[in-house]
């Protein structure tokens, strides 16, 4: 329980999940969804593998509905669809889970965030060994509100940066993810502050974004809307 709410993680082959909902049947629920939606990728990768390792824009197919989520938002952000991929699936299952009637449903996969609730959420960021990491989070008080973190040090995903971390808050996950893919990918160079101000125009150059923290070289630049930065013991 996290008060009066229940959490539950959950692993599905490479995806590590939290769920956080006022229901347990939303949980069940999301789990479902979850496998779902990356059964249905899974298939549609299989037939079309350059949807898999493109690093540019794709059109959009119209199915699974997963898939078209992903391109459009990649063609927002000018990134590859599966930039998208943990942020359209949690924005699914949260859909899924609010269809079930609870008025708190939060997903988390791999670090990106897709939530919708009647009360305040807090969550952490997490940059790796860095000396913030996991030091400071977000107070989520606005919904529905999507948040995504990139990094060029120590994520797995393809990033061509070197922020320690990209944070990009947007209504939806999909978009976030996409955006901080983005976004990470030119924040670089000896000149942090110049880095950073580079990433903020790329951030601002992609509709839909509403707010950018980086952390690049120790330093850290925000803009747009941010929600309320809090100190996190982990």
């Amino acid at each position: 329980m996290t008060g009066n709410l229940l959490k539950e993680s959950f692993t599905f082959k490479e995806s590590q999940c939290t769920i956080i909902s006022d229901q347990q049947k939303a949980i069940q629920i999301a789990i479902d969804s979850i496998k779902r939606n990356y059964q249905e990728l899974e298939l549609y990768t299989r037939a079309n593998p350059r949807f898999l390792h493109a690093l540019e824009p794709l059109p959009t197919p119209d199915k699974p509905f997963v898939a078209k989520m992903m391109a459009e938002s990649a063609q927002k952000a000018g990134v590859g669809p599966m930039a998208a991929i943990a942020g359209a699936i949690a924005d699914l299952a949260v859909k899924d889970m609010l269809l079930e009637g609870c008025r708190v449903a939060v997903v988390e996969d791999g670090g990106e965030i897709s939530a919708n609730s009647n009360r305040a959420i807090d969550v952490a960021v997490a940059a790796g060994d860095e000396p913030l990491s996991k030091r400071f989070g977000f107070r989520l008080t606005e919904f529905p509100i999507g948040v995504a973190t990139s990094s060029g040090r120590f994520s797995h995903a393809v990033s061509f940066g070197d922020a320690e971390a990209v944070t990009v808050f947007c209504d939806n996950a999909t978009l976030a993810d996409a955006a901080a893919t983005a976004v990470g990918n030119i924040v670089k160079g000896e000149d942090a502050q110049a880095g950073i101000q580079a990433g903020i125009n790329k951030a601002f150059s992609i509709e839909g974004v509403e707010g950018v923290l980086i952390l690049y070289k120790g330093q850290v630049g925000t803009a747009g809307k941010i929600p309320q930065i809090i100190k996190v013991d982990i």
